[in-house]
C-alpha cells in the first residue's frame, strides 16, 4: 500500500516543544477517580501506544484531548495553548466551544466503531468536514478526499455506503476521514478491537503507512503488543489511573522489572484479554 500522508508544513511549536502535554491531570466520575494526576508529554511526530488493563484510563486520556470529555483539574497543552482554559480578563476561565473548535483543529481520532454517517456515502463521509469545519469548496474537498480514499485502498468504493462495507474497510474509511484533515496528531481508540481477525491486518498496515510519513505524532490505545512493540517510538502502561512505567518498547515490554506490568503482560499473553 502506497505511503498514506500528505506532505504538508505544519505551523506550530518547535521541534523540542511537546506538541500535546498532560500536566497533573485528574478525571473523576461521580466518585470514581479515573485519573490521579497524569503528567504525559507527546512531541511533534512521536507515536506513543498507551497500554494497560480496562479501566486504567487509556481512553480517557484521548477522548480529553479530543474534548469528549472534560478533565477534573489539571490543564491539557496543545502547540502551547492551553485547551479546556482560556484567557477572559486576565483570567483563566473554562474554553467555550470557539476556543475548543479551535484548538482541536489540529488533532484527528479514530474510533473503535467507525463512527461513519450511515446515510452518507462514503465520499461525503470524508468530504463533510472539509467542508462546513474546514470551509472548503466541495470540488477540492472531493479531491482531496478521493485521493485519500485511494491511498487506504478504497479508490473504488467513492460511492458505497458504510452498510456495504466490512469492517475493516470501514475503519479505513474512518482514518481517511481523519487525515484529510490534515491534523498535527492522530488519535486511534483500539482501532482493532470491534473487527475480525482476519481484518485487523489490513487496518494496521494502514496505520503503518501513517506512521511512515514521520510528520504527524500519534497517540494509540491498542492491545496489539507487537504493534505497539514495531510501531511506537514510547510505551506508556497505565494502571488504576496513574502511569506506572513509560519508556521504549524494549524498556516497557521486555525489561520491565514492574510487578503490576509484568502481570499484565502475562494475563495478555496468555489469552485472557485486557
Amino acid at each position: 500500500m502506497p505511503q498514506v500522508m500528505d506532505k504538508e508544513v505544519k505551523q506550530g511549536v518547535q521541534q523540542d516543544e511537546p506538541i500535546v502535554k498532560y500536566e497533573n491531570i485528574c478525571k473523576s466520575f461521580g466518585d470514581l477517580e479515573v485519573l490521579k494526576g497524569i503528567d504525559l508529554d507527546i512531541m511533534p511526530g512521536e507515536k506513543v501506544a498507551l497500554i494497560g488493563p480496562s479501566g486504567s484510563g487509556k481512553t480517557t486520556i484521548i477522548r480529553m484531548l479530543m474534548t469528549l470529555e472534560e478533565p477534573t483539574s489539571g490543564n491539557i497543552i496543545v502547540n502551547g495553548k492551553n485547551l479546556w482554559k482560556m484567557n477572559k480578563n486576565d483570567h483563566l476561565v473554562r474554553a467555550n466551544d470557539k476556543h475548543l473548535r479551535q484548538i482541536r483543529g489540529d488533532i484527528g481520532m479514530v474510533f473503535q466503531h467507525f463512527n461513519l454517517f450511515p446515510h452518507m456515502t462514503i465520499l461525503e463521509n470524508c468530504t463533510t468536514a472539509l467542508i462546513h469545519v474546514k470551509k472548503m469548496e466541495k470540488k477540492e474537498a472531493e479531491e482531496r478526499s478521493m485521493k485519500m480514499l485511494e491511498k487506504v485502498g478504497l479508490g473504488d468504493k467513492f460511492d458505497a455506503y458504510p452498510s456495504q462495507l466490512s469492517g475493516g474497510q470501514k475503519q479505513r474509511v474512518a482514518m481517511a476521514r481523519a487525515l484529510v484533515m490534515r491534523p498535527q496528531v492522530m488519535l486511534f481508540d483500539e482501532v482493532t478491537s470491534a473487527l475480525d481477525p482476519e481484518l485487523v491486518g489490513e487496518v494496521l498496515e494502514v496505520i503503518r503507512d501513517i506512521a511512515k510519513d514521520g510528520e504527524m505524532a500519534m497517540i494509540l490505545v491498542t492491545h496489539e503488543m507487537d504493534f505497539a512493540q514495531e510501531i511506537a517510538d514510547r510505551v506508556v502502561f497505565l494502571d488504576n489511573g496513574v502511569i506506572a512505567e513509560e519508556g521504549t518498547p524494549e524498556e516497557v515490554l521486555e525489561k520491565s522489572n514492574n510487578e503490576r506490568l509484568q502481570s499484565f503482560l502475562h494475563r495478555f499473553r496468555n489469552g485472557n484479554g485486557v
